[in-house]
């Protein structure tokens, strides 16, 4: 794959890929426990971004279209049967209002608590990189059952903040094993030895529509990890580091505390 550089322009748009099934809440994007769909609070969640020129949802699921135009959101229905958000996106990325933009950034619809500094902090960062193709985030790891719990994503970074390799593995692994390797201290210059990545991402839409024309790789594959494809073709990733990750809603328990949080919103 050639290498993207960007333009001058930086024009950014939000895309927020959705889809109606889900392997561990069933139906998640319209349960409304707190008067609103999660897929209207991921919406307006990102809506509070400042650089973007606006968001659009891509479903294949009428359910979901259905509800993005009765809270007054822009949604546009696609093919079924992508493999992935990034693929959903690459399918719409050639249709306005996406062929206006030239970094098109993707969240995920279960991701009703995400800040909108996190989206200005992902488009800042293809902005400030010219020669990169995409853009991701992650935060430290400080507990050592999340660093060995393959759903929490790992990324390992070079020291100009590209990733160097994901994995569901403990990246980098400790040949020798103690407490203080998850110790983080600012005021010794003592840096995150591991990192948790978090699932969103910028791309410029030049390379985003050759990303989704190629084929899952094999890391891919093997990890069950998209971004794989990009640094098996040769392309990079920059990664903003930041303290916190968002909670994502994966499991009934995740969206019952979200509900909690909701509450102590409104009473305070």
């Amino acid at each position: 794959m050639p290498s993207v550089f960007g333009s001058t322009r930086q024009s950014s748009y939000v895309v927020i890929p959705a889809r109606l099934h889900s392997t561990r809440l069933q139906g998640k994007l319209l349960l409304r426990e707190t008067g609103r769909t999660l897929i209207q609070h991921t919406y307006e969640a990102a809506c509070r971004a400042r650089k973007p020129a606006g968001v659009l949802v891509a479903t294949e699921d009428v359910e979901i279209a259905t509800e993005v135009r009765y809270f007054g959101g822009s949604v546009v229905l696609t093919a079924p049967g992508y493999q992935s958000g990034t693929d959903r996106i690459a399918s719409v990325a050639s249709d306005e209002p996406l062929a206006s933009a030239d970094i098109i950034v993707n969240v995920q619809g279960d991701e009703p608590e995400i800040e909108a500094e996190a989206i200005d902090r992902l488009i800042g960062l293809l902005e400030a990189n010219p020669g990169t193709a995409m853009a991701t985030l992650a935060t430290p790891i400080r507990r050592r059952e999340l660093l060995l719990d393959p759903a929490c994503v790992k990324v390992v970074c070079d020291q100009s903040g590209h990733a160097m390799y994901f994995s569901r593995a403990a990246i980098p692994h400790a040949r020798e094993w103690h407490d203080d390797l998850l110790t983080i201290d600012s005021a010794e210059s003592k840096p995150a030895s591991f990192h948790q990545h978090i699932g969103v991402y910028a791309y410029r839409r030049e390379f985003l529509l050759q990303l989704g024309r190629l084929p899952r790789s094999p890391l891919e594959r093997l990890e069950n990890l998209e971004q794989l494809r990009v640094l098996e073709n040769g392309q990079k990733i920059a990664v903003g580091i930041v303290l916190a990750a968002a909670p994502g809603i994966d499991t009934p328990a995740d969206y019952a505390a979200f509900i909690e949080r909701q509450a102590r919103r409104q009473v305070a």
